[in-house]
């Protein structure tokens, strides 16, 4: 079923709002204009979130610009719209009815980006906003990189120890001069118009022109240079209001020989960036309680446990594994007949969605398990217990002889409880009729080819469109054997 949270994006000219499927589609639109005082921004947004609060929706977030301790969900400090001074989250959730999540306005804007735009399936990206201020963030292994609460706020990066003062205490930060607010500054001081764009002076190309962008731009290539430096990112991308106009002024001025090298590109998304980063941001709260499960299921020897634990391995996602579960119950009380093995492998099904159940909440799980021996209300129940809120389901298949074949060349290593070669015939017969669940998206797996990770992980990516936490497949493609072609992302 879609998934709606509204994301709003609070900007130094602009307050926009949106509602957002799970799939990053933008249902309804609406803005305000943005004010310096903390309590006007509060009651617009509130506003805001009453005009499109549609039908379905879950949850709310909003990017913000300056510090954020996202969570903690305070707002620590800003610039031309300061909120550090209003318990903010707690206000908008409790005036809107619905749980929030907050964060700088780069870092939504990235997440948004990430998933669905100009960084969607690099595993390192850097990200810088140009607006009325210069936002930034860094994803690393698809992860927001934080530090102690707040690092990532990359229009602070000093390129002119003797510059223009900066909010923020220091001298010739990077936003003091490559801003949006700053590009108005270049103008005056050259005698040009405030009227003039970016790329109006690209088009004229005359002296005074050409100086004004080489002012604004230059400080930021080197600040990007030091950020390619710093993280050796897959790639760095400029979005905000003036990214555009920056990444053509920027095309003008190549990176200097070096080491380090990135690719500097312009944002997908544009100016809905920061909405649907938002709005993403906001989902994951509302599902924040749930847990996401892989169920890796087949028919005994169907080449499922190999699966499941090659996947997670590769996710970092712990593995339930029935026999894993079962096994030290069939050796403690052994002689075990197919009666009891049938009963314990009950008790150890309903066990894996205990502790699923008492895991954190978010936590992530890989489930290997013949799950059509128990009816299909006993895994509904069990899925509602377990508090699984997102699930995909991976058929692990061969030929019916090839699955017969497999269990019987295992028989004589198998805990003792297990069925004999008397099995073989019945377990044929039912590999020839088994089926998936049918309860989540699903992709059939051949077991009699290697397995195929980066055909997992762009499924996975699908499955669950709200991974914008994405973690990465390693460079295998075979039970553990060495693949070429690097990664695939989740």
């Amino acid at each position: 079923m879609e998934r709606l949270s509204i994301g709003i994006d609070i900007g130094g000219t602009h307050l926009r709002a949106a509602v957002v499927s799970d799939d990053g589609r933008i249902l309804a639109r609406a803005r305000r204009a943005s004010s310096p005082n903390p309590q006007s921004v509060l009651a617009r947004c509130l506003d805001l979130i009453a005009e499109i609060n549609l039908p379905g929706v879950r949850s709310i977030g909003i990017g913000v610009p300056g510090q954020v301790d996202a969570l903690a969900r305070k707002v620590l400090s800003g610039g031309y719209v300061d909120l550090s001074s209003l318990p903010f989250a707690d206000l908008v959730e409790q005036g809107a009815g619905l749980p929030l999540a907050v964060e700088n306005d780069a870092t939504m804007a990235l997440l948004a980006e990430a998933a669905f735009g100009a960084a969607k399936g690099f595993r390192t990206a850097v990200m810088l906003t140009i607006g009325t201020g210069i936002g930034g963030a860094i994803i690393e292994d698809g992860r927001v990189v934080r530090g102690r609460a707040t690092a990532g706020q990359l229009g602070h990066i000093v390129v002119d120890p003797m510059g223009r003062p900066c909010v923020c205490g220091r001298r010739g930060c990077v936003e003091t001069v490559s801003a949006g607010t700053a590009f108005g500054i270049h103008l005056a001081e050259a005698g040009l118009s405030p009227d003039l764009q970016a790329q109006d002076l690209l088009a004229r190309s005359d002296g005074p022109a050409l100086q004004v962008l080489d002012r604004w731009a230059r400080p930021l290539r080197a600040a990007v240079d030091s950020l390619i430096t710093m993280v050796n990112p897959d790639r760095v991308i400029i979005g905000g209001g003036a990214g555009p106009g920056m990444v053509a002024a920027l095309a003008r001025i190549p990176a200097a020989p070096s080491w380090f090298d990135a690719d500097v590109v312009g944002a997908a998304l544009g100016d809905d960036a920061g909405v649907i980063g938002a709005a993403l941001a906001g989902l994951r709260v509302a599902r924040g309680s749930g847990k996401r499960l892989v169920m890796v299921n087949g028919v005994p020897a169907s080449g499922k446990s190999g699966v499941a634990r090659t996947l997670s391995d590769a996710l970092g996602w712990p593995l339930l594994a029935l026999d894993t579960v079962k096994t030290p119950f069939l050796t403690e009380l052994a002689p075990v007949d197919r009666l009891m093995n049938r009963t314990l492998g009950r008790a150890s099904y309903n066990a894996i969605f205990d502790l699923i159940r008492d895991a954190p909440a978010g936590s992530c799980f890989v489930m290997d398990a013949w799950f059509g021996f128990q009816p299909a209300e006993i895994l509904a129940a069990g899925l509602e217990q377990a508090g699984v809120t997102e699930l995909a389901e991976l058929w692990c298949h061969a030929p019916p002889h090839v699955i017969g074949q497999r269990y019987a060349d295992r028989v004589a290593n198998r805990t003792p409880g297990h069925p004999g070669l008397d099995y073989v015939p019945e377990l044929v017969a039912l590999a020839e009729r088994a089926t998936p669940t049918g309860r989540g998206p699903l992709l059939r797996i051949d077991t009699t080819t290697p397995i195929n990770l980066e055909e997992i992980g762009n499924w996975l990516a699908q499955a669950f469109p709200q991974t914008w936490l994405f973690q990465l497949l390693p460079a295998t493609n075979t039970h553990g054997e060495p693949k070429a072609g690097g990664r695939a992302p989740l």
